[in-house]
């Protein structure tokens, strides 16, 4: 029974989002681990408060996030 977290920092990505994150990463395992394995195969959304992770030395908040990635757009 594979389990899969994902950390992200809280308030850069909408429920949506993680829903769709939650699919396709169950989906990425199922390719590997057979279609069987759906069923038991785990995929938790763990958010860090904004502020409470840090890069580099630096802790960057949920909206440097955000401008990062339309800044990548």
């Amino acid at each position: 029974m594979p389990l899969v977290d994902i950390e992200l920092i809280e308030g850069v990505f909408d429920n949506e989002q993680k829903a769709e994150m939650i699919e396709k990463v169950t989906d990425a395992m199922v390719a590997i681990e057979g279609e069987a394995m759906r069923g038991v195969t785990w995929v938790r959304v763990k958010e860090v408060q904004s502020g409470h992770w840090g890069i580099g030395g630096n802790r960057p908040s949920a909206a440097d996030i955000k401008a990062m990635a339309l800044a990548a757009e």
